[in-house]
């Protein structure tokens, strides 16, 4: 049987119950409809046969008052008129005698109605005034009374019996009402309970195979749907049947795969001499490789501890927190340089670990774990210190001779050996140009050699924000005259103070104007921006040059790196900017588009008694 036959067969009982039902109400119905029939033809007809019979008698009564008051032929018309009419009825009457006792008032009527007839011919016959009123006072009006009488007894049987049969008919009517009731209850109940019974008969294959479903996501694979028969349902069951045998082959068939792909992906990542330790979402330890377990020493880790505890804090504190950097959604933690390296004492020496984290992914696409290296940085931090040394020291080095070339070029210029061409003039005033150039270079190499050893000290103090930007505005105006650019600013004169060394926050606006100037055509506008929101102040300085393309925003504040195309500059400037910023314990960055200017952004300490005030327009 079809599924389609198998849920009509179970709303069987309810069409049934309906049935049911509707028979006992059209039974009860009939019956009533039955009882005013009856009523209507055995009595009701009696009752207007006997009504009019009276009417028409009453007439005939008129018709003979007619005669006698001398109006004799308006009186036979209307005693002809209503003996015919009385007559009809009374013939209605006699046919139509349904209750006991009204055979008998119909023979007296009918005995009454014969002797009011001779006298009421007799009456015709008259013509004396005085005959007429005696014969109609002394024999036409006591039988007219007969004749009444008869006709109010045949009237009071029969509705003295509709009263009976419509009380008869009320009662039945209430005892159908409660019986169909009654039936309906029963009937609704049974079909009801037939149709539940049936139902779940119907559904037990599917509360099978949802069984079925359920235990096989918990990872009960040999379960099988027990359905029987030739239905959709059994047919489906025979399917999810098959399928879960061919998943439990699959299973059977690739663990032995899966397990030879985790044991190269263990391969893979014991191969890799830096420590490696992949974490699952919740943060605990899903695999390490042979680097990351000598250096977390998990071999001496009790019992319910994490695996961390046993590392040094340094290694703890770095691996936690880009862990969690990645953990939290904002993609693969990458080391700004080498000062993130963290220090690790091994019997070979001290080495210097920097940390990477990056994401593991889901099917679906979410955050499922994370990646963490310890990347060895020991020898490109050596290196990358020499590097710094020597430059350190050759800038050192060249700062005395080209102090002595930039004043003899000086002196040259001023003709204090002697006079000299115009020609020669150019060529020393190009040199002496040089000369700053390169002295401005070593200068910055210097300052930003001494940043990173961290020997140069900052003498801090409250400055107010709309001063420190005001004196940097003016130091700038005659390079941006020269380049025809517009300076503004964008500052409230109660915008707070900060508590910064002022020397070095000017070499950081210098560095940013400049920067900006270089990169803003004429006609363009450079606006500054500042304000104190909370315990820091943050400072903008925004151009509507050409922009900076997206895959440079992150090495622009690297040393020595220049966009490509970009026009002068020596790469220093925004690299010392950073330093500085950093040695105040603030944030240095920067938000562009092509085409639209670029922002470059730092933050350092507001003064601690400065009152918080709204932050800068972006």
């Amino acid at each position: 049987m079809r599924l389609r036959s198998k849920l009509l067969l179970a709303q069987l009982p309810l069409g049934a119950a309906l049935a049911t039902v509707a028979g006992v109400a059209l039974l009860t119905v009939s019956s009533l409809g039955a009882h005013s029939q009856r009523i209507l033809s055995e009595n009701y007809r009696s009752v207007l046969a006997a009504q009019r019979m009276k009417e028409s008698i009453e007439r005939i009564d008129s018709g003979a008052l007619f005669l006698v008051a001398g109006q004799r032929e308006k009186g036979l018309a209307q005693i002809q008129e209503n003996r015919a009419a009385f007559a009809a009825e009374l013939a209605v009457e006699e046919q139509n005698i349904t209750e006991q006792g009204e055979h008998e008032a119909v023979a007296r009527l009918n005995a009454a109605w014969r002797a009011t007839t001779g006298s009421l011919t007799r009456l015709e016959m008259l013509t004396s005034r005085d005959e007429l009123t005696h014969t109609y006072f002394g024999e036409l009006e006591p039988r007219f009374r007969v004749v009444k009488k008869a006709a109010d007894d045949i009237l009071a049987i029969n509705q003295d019996a509709m009263v009976r049969k419509s009380d008869a008919a009320q009662r039945s009517a209430q005892r159908m009402n409660n019986l169909v009731t009654g039936i309906a209850l029963a009937a609704l109940l049974v079909g009801l309970i037939a149709s539940a019974w049936l139902t779940r008969r119907l559904l037990r294959p599917l509360e099978s195979l949802s069984l079925a479903v359920h235990r096989i996501g918990e990872g009960d694979m040999e379960i099988r749907a027990a359905v029987v028969g030739q239905d959709e349902l059994a047919k489906v069951a025979r399917e999810f049947n098959v399928m879960a045998e061919h998943l439990a082959q699959y299973r059977r068939s690739s663990l032995g795969e899966l397990l030879q792909a985790q044991q190269a992906s263990q391969a893979a990542i014991d191969s890799i001499p830096d420590p490696v330790i992949v974490f699952q979402l919740e943060g605990g330890i899903i695999s390490v490789n042979q680097g990351a377990e000598a250096l977390l020493d998990l071999g001496r880790v009790p019992a319910g501890q994490s695996p961390l505890s046993m590392a040094a804090p340094a290694v703890r504190a770095a691996v936690e927190r880009v862990r969690d950097h990645v953990l939290a959604g904002r993609g693969p933690y990458v080391p700004k340089g080498f000062e993130e390296a963290v220090r690790v004492a091994s019997p070979e020496g001290d080495r210097y670990l920097l940390p990477r984290a990056t994401p593991l992914y889901s099917e679906a696409g979410a955050v499922a774990g994370a990646t963490v290296m310890l990347q060895d940085v020991t020898r490109p931090r050596r290196f990358d210190e020499l590097k710094n040394d020597l430059v350190a020291t050759v800038a050192h080095e060249f700062r005395t001779p080209l102090t002595s070339l930039h004043m003899a070029i000086h002196l040259c210029l001023e003709e204090a050996a002697g006079p000299i061409t115009e020609r020669q003039a150019d060529l020393l005033h190009a040199a002496r140009q040089d000369c700053e150039r390169l002295q401005g270079i070593v200068n910055d190499l210097l300052d930003l050699a001494r940043l990173q050893e961290g020997k140069v000290v900052l003498e801090r103090r409250s400055l107010a924000v709309a001063a420190v930007v005001e004196a940097a505005i003016e130091a700038q105006l005659a390079a941006a005259r020269q380049h025809r650019v517009e300076l503004q600013t964008d500052v409230s004169p109660d915008a707070g103070e900060v508590f910064a060394d002022a020397e070095r926050l000017q070499i950081v606006f210098a560095n940013l104007l400049s920067n900006a100037l270089r990169h803003t055509p004429a006609g363009g506008t450079i606006t500054v921006a500042a304000g104190v929101d909370g315990t820091e102040a943050r400072f903008e300085v925004a151009d509507t040059g050409p922009g900076i393309p997206p895959e440079y925003r992150e090495r622009v504040f690297e040393r020595f790196f220049r966009v490509p195309g970009s026009p002068g500059g020596t790469g220093l400037g925004l690299s010392v900017a950073r330093e500085i910023v950093e040695a105040h314990g603030g944030r240095i960055g920067l938000t562009s588009a092509p085409g639209e200017g670029a922002r470059f952004w730092f933050t350092v300490p507001a003064a601690p008694t400065t009152a918080a005030a709204p932050p800068a327009a972006a």
